[in-house]
């Protein structure tokens, strides 16, 4: 064996001198360097703004879509989609450990998943065994390498694989919720209804406390009853995230005509850029979380209307964000129980 940069630039093959995400094409071989661990894949969760695409690409047909996944893993040596740039996480077991890793708390046979993008991590498909659109997984028989830089979650053994990975592929959001919601703070969350805005709400309840507000939005009805029943929000409404006035007349009639101190957004769709500035004062911080995030509409569209706010780039990595996240399904038995009806 023979020790590999810690971040994976010896995987690269083109271009020369970028990281691994950046790379159009990395190195897949499944003998691991000194500095490397071999996991056994067993299922993808893929980026929810990712899988949508490949998705309507393949006209809701999995055989199609298995095709395109394919073609992505064989063609780029990783699972990164040319039109999001996203990718997912994994799940599987550690079936080899390098060497120069041998102090790390993990064994062969562990089960873990991964807290990297799968747009960064070398793949290798055997075969696509079984497609699951509605939470968007795919079970697989194949192979991925990690890097010493790369984070893992072990996973847990008081909740299903399944339910542990619903809430690890998203486990940034809830995180850094924690860190940027206040008390008395009033929190706009965009794309509530899925499982990064269900973690959000909660996890935005329990910061804003008796005297702030938090106010979810979907693009249609059905996850009302799940967060207003379940004391997820304080307010719920429907909109078109692409459309920021209907947005933000919306918003605001929610919040006695003010502003917003937070807005998160998790949608999936492109677009939906404006619809999270608008509603925020001046002073204010809106949250990316989404991958369908342009940055280039973000930035000048604040500029366009004079908003001086700052803006965060959801970052998927946050300090503790996986025991945070799974903390949360061990708090509330009522999002434990909407995950184990929606997303195994």
């Amino acid at each position: 064996m023979a020790m590999g940069n810690k971040y994976g630039s010896h995987r690269v093959i083109e271009p020369k001198g970028l990281l691994p995400q950046a790379a159009q094409r990395i190195d897949n071989k499944m003998e691991i360097y000194d500095n490397e661990i071999l996991i056994d894949v067993t299922a993808l969760n893929i980026d929810s703004a990712s899988f949508h695409q490949l998705w309507d690409e393949a006209e809701a047909d999995e055989e199609a879509l298995k095709a395109k996944i394919l073609e992505i893993v064989n063609k780029r040596g990783k699972m990164q989609n040319p039109v999001t740039g996203s990718g997912g996480m994994l799940m599987g077991s550690v079936a080899e450990i390098g060497p120069a890793l041998a102090d790390r708390d993990l064994a062969v046979g562990d089960r873990i998943a991964t807290l990297v993008s799968l747009s960064l991590t070398p793949l290798k498909i055997e075969e696509i065994t079984a497609v699951h659109p509605e939470i968007e997984r795919v079970e697989i028989k194949g192979q991925a390498v990690l890097f010493e830089s790369g984070i893992y979650a072990r996973l847990p053994d008081d909740m299903s694989e399944n339910l542990a990975l619903a809430a690890l592929d998203v486990c940034g959001a809830p995180a850094q919720t924690a860190h940027i919601v206040k008390p008395n703070d009033s929190v706009l969350i965009l794309g509530a209804g899925g499982k990064s805005g269900l973690l959000c709400a909660y996890e935005a309840m329990r910061r804003v406390g008796p005297c702030g507000k938090v106010v979810g939005m979907s693009r249609n009805d059905r996850p009302q009853s799940t967060l207003v029943d379940n004391n997820l929000v304080d307010e719920f409404f429907i909109a078109d995230a692409r459309n920021p006035v209907e947005v933000m007349d919306k918003a605001l009639a929610c919040n006695d005509g003010k502003e917003y101190d937070v807005c998160i957004n998790v949608v999936n769709i492109e677009g939906s850029e404006m619809s999270s500035i608008l509603p925020v004062r001046t002073g204010g911080l809106v949250y990316f979380f989404s991958m369908a995030t342009s940055f280039t509409r973000a930035a000048l569209g604040a500029e366009g209307i004079g908003k001086d706010l700052t803006m965060m780039v959801g970052n998927g990595y946050s300090k503790n964000h996986a025991e945070i996240t799974l903390d949360i399904l061990r708090q509330s038995e009522a999002l434990r129980r909407i995950f184990e009806e929606n997303y195994l």
